[in-house]
This record gives structure tokens, C-alpha cells and sequence, in this order.
């Protein structure tokens, strides 16, 4: 019954089949008076909710597979008058502590007169069972911002930003939310978690803002520059800067120099010149910062050659005596270069002990912690993630905290409590897994160390660097400003690992031994197979049955897959959805950024959330879902951190992750895709990271094709950084 001519249609909506929260593309089944069937309409809705009257603008049309749908033009809502559409409508999760059963009670009290009694609740709620004082003020509140929040979807739809935002956009704005859009769409961009420039280039043009605007370009340039932190550039060259910035905007270069001139003037970003006098005929180089991370980089080396230059507050020790009372009272024969370490740790300020697994790292920080604590120094450990500060624990019996608890970070006094006026309490600190420290985090922790204080950083530079914008560890080694010792003697029990061995193999350049014993069981399995399907197929059996049933791993809490990529088939976006199948199948959950969140989901933290205390690459288990308070519960090490539905956009299933997102973490076994497909991505340092996370059992499902590509490609991803040269003293340009 296909009409060419725009129809209306009113009705209730029965119940909702599909709802994208980034767009607001709905399919709903609604009840029109006089139709016994259900109809089908599709397209966008603000915030539909069963029980709601829509009255609609459309047309018909004829699904191939679905049949019969009304396809929406344009939409207007209208409360429910039934008291059976009320009560679906206030039983649907509208309003936060409002749930089906306490609607219904209310319902059966209130009648028609409910939503009334609702818009102005009084005492008159309090006879229902269950309903107190605070539940009124509860109810109150909850439906004024529904609203607002209403009004807020309905705007920014229609200037195609996804509903999904509303509720953050009122939270950090407030009633001024379609006020401040207005007046500058591309504070969107800066202010609002997961909504990108592209995005509020979109409302800006939506509302008039022309292309060639000032306000456009300077929002541009400060959104190519964060988009770069994020690859991991503390700066970028001026000119391809400028051609990025070209590229994204398509605006003239002209445009771009006079935004440039006026954020440098505004101090957002800086500067600096890196050829103070250029051969003739060779341009000036400039690089271009934002002003927190030049800011960070110029502190922290500043910070790094005063500590290095300060006495020490460290007892001296005589090595010659020192090292044969170690390795009596530890039944150890220490190898060369872990007596070179301590020999270091004796005579400087500073130091950096690197090496790759089985190497002796922990044997060093626990030879350190033997000789100091002797002779009454105050000592501290940290690492930068909750699971490498408990292996630390765990490896040394002596409490490890993550930097962000050393320097007593507060959400609610703004800010690292451990500063410059509030050193930490330390003669000694050693911080473990230190190529994961990014350039911000790195300067925090320096302003908080003690004069006298002696550093120790352990790490393997060989890793993949920070997820942070810098590459401070290697930065740091190739500066020369502090004494290095690099572990290079694999001792016997690390031998018997292939993991171990196939690592060191892979860093050296040379392929891994794919020949798994057939004997007894390894630690080490290669499967071949090039098919992404297959390759899927395989992952799927390996996690929820092979690897269980022969190693007794548990499938959620023991198995991790790690992938070079988030695309393709066996890319984690791919990976998560038919693993979250294979899993932890059926059970209701909450939909939120088309993605179906579920009691039992492994789950992944993806931005720094302060006020919770939880960090980018934290991992943990939804422990439970409230429909009527509209949160979700995760327990991430050992805590129970509370989302509202709002935040969700925060958590990602973690049955797979990034490479990059596993660092600084160990899984008893992992299993990783390497493909042909990954062909950009594939490099030696990454598939070393990937192998290392494995402590007991490491699973590669692929080519040997790619396993080549990658360990052939040591040319590693340039950071811009300029760490090195500031620690080496070298003159820089303004």
C-alpha cells in the first residue's frame, strides 16, 4: 500500500526493536487506533519511550524481508492519556528511580492523574509503599532533566549529532547546553567525551557558521593537534601541520597562518623554533606544541637534570662489599650486568635498567630492596597500571602503588595532592613497567620526587611505547643524561620457556621456533591458516573450549585476545561482538553506543575517569545491571565502580583488546591474529609486546607470511618529541 504522498500517523508506542543511541534511528511498533496488527515505523525518534504518543509524518513503504513500514519524515511526541500507556511510559527506565513495579503502584493509586502527580510531586506520593522523601526528590529531579534532556536530543538531532550525547551535554552544560551549542558547536569537541571535531563541524554548519570562519579554523588546528597527542606526538612540525590541517579543514593556508597567530597569542598553543640559524636557502624548522604538553616536556626535563645534579639522600654503599652478601643472602649468583646495576644504583642519582623477559629485572629490584632496606632508606615502588603495581607486589612482597595513588590524585581537590609543596615521603623509588610512562605523567611524578631522591627506572624499551603522547623512557636512554644497564643474559629457568626464547627471537629480528612440542605441553603454539573467517572460527574454539579443556584456563578471567586492529574480522570491534556471543550468550542487558552491555561482560575502561578512580586499559567484569536507578556496576580490581547509563560510552568489551591496550599487563595465556590484512600495523616491537603479555601460554592463529612482516619491520612509528634533546642541554628556539 506504497503512497506517494506524505501521510500522517498517530499512535503509542508498544515497544521499541531497534534503537541506535549515535544516531537515533529507531524501529518501534506502535498502536494506531483502528488497526488490529502493530505497525512498523522506522527512522529517527527523540528518545522514544514505550507508553509515548507520537504523531508522525511519513510514508509508506514495503520492506522486502519485513513487510509493511511507515517511514518517518519527522516526529513530535505527546505524553500518554491511557493509564495503561502511562504506566509503560513511566515503567520503561524514563525516569531514574522510577521501575515497572513502583510505576505500576503509582499508576494504580494516581490513574489518569498521574503524570500530574508526577510533574508536582507531594506527599501524596508518600502513600505509596516504598516511597519516601528521598524518592520524591529522586523523582523530581529525574524528570525536570528528562526534559531538558528532551529538548536537548531534540535540537541536536536535528543538527545530526546522535542522542546518545544528550544526557553528557546536559550534565556538563546544564540548562545553558542549547545556548552554549549555539554559540560555539566546537566547544563540543574539547569539552564533551566522545564527541569529535568532525562531529561539532557538522552542528556548525548546520547552524551558519561559513567554512572560512576564524572560530572554525582555530578549533581545527587545536583538534589536529589533540588527534596527534593521541598517535603519541608531544609536537608536530610546523608545516605538516599545516597540510593536515589543509587537508581536514579545505580552507586556505592563509586562513590557517592567521588562526595559528591568534591561539599562539591566546597561550593554547606554542611555538618553537628548532633551527636558530638555517643554512641559507633552508627553511627554518618549527615545531608546534599545545601549550600543557610543552609545558610537561620542558618541566620534566628540567625536573630530571635538577634531581640528577641534587645530593643524594641514599646512604653510600660499598659495592665490593655489598654484592657478595647479596647473593649469599639470596642463594643467587648474580649475572654481570645485574652487578653492573647495582654498582650504578650506588654511584648516581638516576638510573635505568632495561632488558626482555627473563632477563633478571625483578631479581634487580629485589637486590635493590634487600641492600636499602638495611640501612634504613626510605623506600617507595610504583608502576603505571593497577595490574603491573600488584605483579610488583606480588614479585617483591612490599605494597606498589600506580603513580596516579603515589601522588594521591583527587578528583574533588582538583588535582595530584603529591607536588613540589608536598614531596612524596621517599629516599628511593623505583617504578617498574617505565616504558608505559607518557611525557604528562612522567613530569607529575618528577615535581612530587624529593631532591635527595634516587630514581630507578626499569622497563623494556623494546615494548611499544606509551598509549600517552611522548616515548620518555627511550627519550631518556638516548639523551644519555642518565647511566643505563641493559640486561641481556637470558638465565636457565627462563630458557625452558619457548615464550621467553620466541620473544628474544623476535626482538633480535629472527623468526620465532613455530614447532611446538609434541611430547609434552609448550608454552608456545602457532596455528596457520590465512582464511579471516577460519581465523575467527578458530579463536572462538581455542578460547571456549581447546585452551580450557587441555590448560584448565578460564575462558573469561584467564585468556586474553589481543589484536593489531580494532577493524576487520578479526579486528577487537568484531572480535568482542562474536566472542561476547560465544561467552556469554542470552540474558537482557542495556544498549548503549551499539554496543549491548551484559551481567558477566568483560569490559574495558577507555578514558582516565578521576572521580571514579579508574584509568584508560583498566579491565574488569559488569557484576550488575539497575534498570530503575539506570546504572551499571563493574568490578575492576577487586572495586565496584558504579556507571550511569550516560557513561557507558567510557566502558568497551574487553574479550579482546588492542596490543596497545595490553601493555603493562600479563594474561596466564593470550591468543593473537596475525594476518596479512594487519599489512600497516605489523611491526616487530608489536608483535614483541603481544608475545610478552603471555605468561604461561601464547597462541599466534595466522601466517607465517605476516609473522615475517612484522618481525622484518623494525622501522617503529616516529613520536615527535624533543625529551632527549632538553636532557641533553642542547639550545632550543623560542
Amino acid at each position: 500500500m506504497a503512497n506517494d504522498n506524505l501521510t500522517e500517523l498517530c499512535g503509542q508506542i508498544e515497544r521499541i526493536t531497534f534503537r541506535s543511541e549515535e544516531t537515533g534511528f529507531t524501529i518501534a511498533r506502535l498502536k494506531v487506533a483502528g488497526r488490529k496488527d502493530l505497525v512498523t515505523v522506522v527512522g529517527h525518534i527523540a528518545n522514544p519511550t514505550p507508553g509515548e504518543i507520537l504523531s508522525l509524518k511519513g510514508e509508506w513503504g514495503h520492506h522486502p524481508k519485513f513487510g509493511e513500514q511507515f517511514k518517518i519524515l519527522s516526529s513530535e511526541s505527546a505524553v500518554p492519556a491511557t493509564v495503561t500507556g502511562i504506566e509503560k511510559y513511566l515503567g520503561s527506565g524514563l525516569i531514574k528511580g522510577l521501575g515497572p513495579v513502583m510505576a505500576a503502584r503509582i499508576v494504580e493509586k494516581f490513574r489518569e492523574q498521574t503524570l500530574d502527580v508526577i510533574e508536582h510531586p507531594s506527599e501524596a506520593l508518600l502513600a505509596i509503599g516504598g516511597i519516601g522523601p528521598k524518592r520524591i526528590a529522586m523523582i523530581k529531579k529525574a524528570w525536570a532533566e528528562q526534559k531538558e534532556i528532551r529538548a536537548i536530543m531534540i535540537f541536536l538531532q536535528s543538527h545530526g549529532v546522535g542522542a546518545g550525547y544528550a544526557t553528557r551535554i546536559f550534565k556538563h552544560y546544564g540548562a545553558r547546553a542549547i545556548d552554549v551549542v549555539k554559540e560555539n558547536p566546537y566547544r563540543l569537541a574539547t569539552d564533551i567525551f566522545g564527541i569529535g571535531f568532525l562531529s561539532a563541524d557538522k552542528i556548525a554548519e548546520k547552524l551558519g557558521f561559513a567554512r572560512d570562519s576564524e572560530l572554525r579554523a582555530e578549533a581545527g588546528i587545536l583538534y589536529v593537534l589533540h588527534a596527534l597527542t593521541d598517535e603519541g606526538h608531544v609536537y608536530y612540525p610546523y608545516e605538516p601541520l599545516i597540510a593536515k590541517c589543509r587537508e581536514i579543514l579545505t580552507i586556505d593556508r592563509e586562513i590557517i597562518g592567521k588562526a595559528l597567530a591568534t591561539i599562539v597569542a591566546d597561550r593554547r598553543i606554542v611555538i618553537e623554533t628548532l633551527d636558530r640559524e638555517p643554512e641559507e636557502g633552508r627553511e627554518t624548522k618549527k615545531a608546534v606544541y599545545l601549550v600543557g604538553y610543552h609545558a610537561a616536556e620542558t618541566q620534566l626535563a628540567a625536573r630530571l637534570r635538577a634531581l640528577i645534579q641534587s645530593p643524594r639522600a641514599v646512604p653510600r654503599i660499598e659495592p665490593g662489599k655489598v654484592i657478595p652478601w647479596l647473593q649469599e643472602k639470596l642463594a643467587i649468583t648474580l649475572a654481570e650486568k645485574q652487578i653492573e646495576a647495582i654498582r650504578a644504583v650506588a654511584d648516581h642519582k638516576a638510573l635505568v635498567v632495561t632488558g626482555g623477559p627473563g632477563t633478571g629485572k625483578t631479581t634487580i629490584i629485589n637486590a635493590m630492596l634487600r641492600i636499602f632496606s638495611g640501612i634504613r632508606t626510605k623506600i617507595l615502588l610504583a608502576a603505571p597500571t593497577g595490574r603491573a603495581a600488584k605483579r610488583m607486589t606480588e614479585a617483591t612482597g612490599r605494597e606498589a602503588k600506580t603513580i596516579h595513588r603515589l601522588l594521591e590524585f583527587s578528583f574533588p581537590k582538583g588535582g595530584f595532592q603529591k607536588t613540589e609543596d608536598s614531596p612524596l615521603d621517599c629516599d628511593l623509588l623505583i617504578l617498574d613497567e617505565a616504558s608505559m610512562i607518557d611525557t604528562l605523567l612522567m613530569q607529575h611524578l618528577l615535581k612530587a620526587v624529593p631532591a635527595g631522591a634516587t630514581l630507578v627506572l626499569v622497563g623494556d624499551v623494546n615494548q611499544l611505547p606509551s598509549v600517552g603522547a611522548g616515548n620518555v623512557l627511550r627519550d631518556i636512554i638516548d639523551s644519555g643524561a642518565v647511566p643505563v644497564v641493559e640486561l641481556n643474559e637470558i638465565f636457565r629457568q627462563a630458557r625452558e620457556s619457548s615464550i621467553i626464547v620466541n620473544a628474544h627471537l623476535i626482538n633480535r629480528g629472527r623468526m620465532p621456533n613455530l614447532a611446538s612440542s609434541q611430547e609434552k605441553l609448550d608454552d608456545f603454539y602457532f596455528i596457520e591458516q590465512e582464511d579471516p573467517q577460519r581465523v575467527l572460527e578458530l579463536i572462538i574454539t581455542l578460547v571456549r573450549e581447546r585452551i580450557p579443556k587441555r590448560f584448565g584456563f578460564d575462558p573469561l578471567d584467564e585468556i586474553q585476545v589481543l589484536t593489531p586492529m580494532h577493524r576487520g574480522i578479526v579486528g577487537g570491534q568484531n572480535l568482542n561482538v562474536e566472542l561476547q556471543k560465544a561467552l556469554n550468550p542470552g540474558g537482557e542487558g542495556v544498549s548503549r553506543m551499539g554496543r549491548l552491555y551484559r551481567i558477566g561482560d568483560k569490559v574495558m575502561q577507555i578514558a582516565n575517569n578521576y572521580d571514579k578512580e579508574v584509568y584508560n586499559g583498566d579491565i574488569g567484569r559488569i557484576t550488575a545491571i539497575d534498570r530503575e536507578g539506570q546504572e551499571v556496576v563493574a568490578c575492576i580490581d577487586g572495586r565496584e565502580i558504579v556507571y550511569d547509563f550516560s557513561e557507558l560510552d567510557e566502558l568497551v568489551h574487553a574479550y579482546a583488546v588492542s596490543i596497545h591496550k595490553s601493555q603493562g599487563s600479563e594474561y596466564p595465556a593470550v591468543v593473537i591474529p596475525i594476518l596479512t590484512q594487519h599489512y600497516i600495523l605489523l611491526q616487530r616491537n608489536l608483535l614483541y609486546t603481544g608475545v610478552t603479555r603471555g605468561k604461561k601460554l601464547v597462541v599466534i592463529v595466522g601466517t607465517k607470511k605476516a609473522l615475517a612482516i612484522a618481525i622484518r619491520n623494525d622501522k617503529t612509528e616516529r613520536r615527535y618529541t624533543r625529551l632527549s634533546e632538553r636532557l641533553r642541554g642542547e639550545p632550543l628556539g623560542p
